[in-house]
């Protein structure tokens, strides 16, 4: 049996306060509803409007079900960790959750990658765009993000599950990369492979996403035509890509730089990850992205029957 502590009792905040513990859970639920509700009413929008029906929205309705498993892999277990006397969790679940935190993580990073190389091929090579981003070569794209970050972590998983276990106590909210801390010793060949991931989920789909968006702005620099639609369509790219990377850098790294940080930095980062980039993405691409955004206005007007 796996504790899992839960890390509240920082400063003002006491899990010994029932009202305290009332308030948090209310919030947490509170957040998780507005994350489901979110992200499921853009991703429906795109599948019922046709003028939707495109690569670049289809990606996005790809990023916002990941945001709505990896918040379902997170939530119920974390409110129930609220509600508990002691939060403990069994060592298979705490691995489940492990994997699948990281699987979507990582299928996140390829997503917006093949964002990036849509918005590339559309803005730079815009005759070659229908031809290119055909139905077979969205499928694939689509396939290939999720399936082969879960064969990473598969492999990852199989690794982890053979270390011994010496320590039960998780520093965390959540088993994420602080699992590694619990192993009797510190594995050579798992800490390689993590890091042969991490190159694999974050370092090439930054560098091939910088440099996607580096052709980008040459081309808008000399073609004005096309700045305001690079704006428009890229910008809530990069403002996701760059909250998730920090958080994702940091969340990967810690265990293995081995760094002490305070509680409440580990706190703040954590949540961050769980409640402000489910939530964010919704957020940004309903708000920015234009014709999201129309079709977003016409819902909410015939649901309070707004002329």
């Amino acid at each position: 049996r796996l504790i899992l502590f839960v890390i509240i009792s920082l400063n003002t905040l006491s899990m010994d306060n029932r009202s305290n513990m009332t308030f948090i859970t209310f919030v947490m639920f509170t957040v998780y509803i507005l994350i489901i509700s979110s992200n499921f009413i853009i991703v429906c929008i795109i599948m019922i409007h046709k003028n939707l029906h495109e690569p670049m929205y289809i990606f996005i309705a790809a990023l916002l079900i990941n945001s709505v498993l990896f918040s379902t892999v997170i939530y119920p277990k974390l409110l129930i960790d609220f509600l508990s006397d002691e939060q403990i969790i069994s060592y298979p679940a705490c691995l489940f959750q492990w994997f699948s935190y990281y699987w979507l993580g990582g299928s996140d990073f390829f997503l917006l990658s093949v964002m990036a190389y849509d918005r590339y091929v559309s803005i730079c090579n815009p005759l070659k765009y229908t031809t290119i981003m055909q139905k077979i070569t969205v499928n694939i794209f689509l396939f290939s993000a999720w399936i082969l970050p879960a064969c990473l972590m598969s492999v990852a998983l199989l690794l982890n599950a053979r270390e011994q276990i010496c320590k039960f106590n998780l520093k965390g909210i959540l088993c994420n990369s602080t699992i590694l801390t619990l192993h009797c010793v510190r594995s050579r060949i798992l800490n390689m492979y993590g890091l042969f991931v991490l190159v694999i989920f974050l370092f090439i789909p930054l560098l091939f996403i910088l440099f996607t968006y580096a052709r980008i702005l040459v081309v808008s620099y000399r073609c004005r035509g096309v700045r305001r639609r690079a704006a428009q369509t890229c910008l809530p790219h990069l403002l996701v890509l760059i909250n998730f990377s920090f958080s994702t850098a940091y969340d990967v790294l810690l265990p293995r730089l081995e760094l002490d940080s305070p509680k409440i930095v580990r706190f703040i980062m954590t949540v961050q990850f769980v409640i402000y980039s489910p939530l964010f993405n919704p957020i940004i691409y309903g708000l920015k992205m234009r014709r999201i955004n129309d079709h977003l206005k016409n819902f909410f007007c015939t649901m309070f029957n707004v002329s």
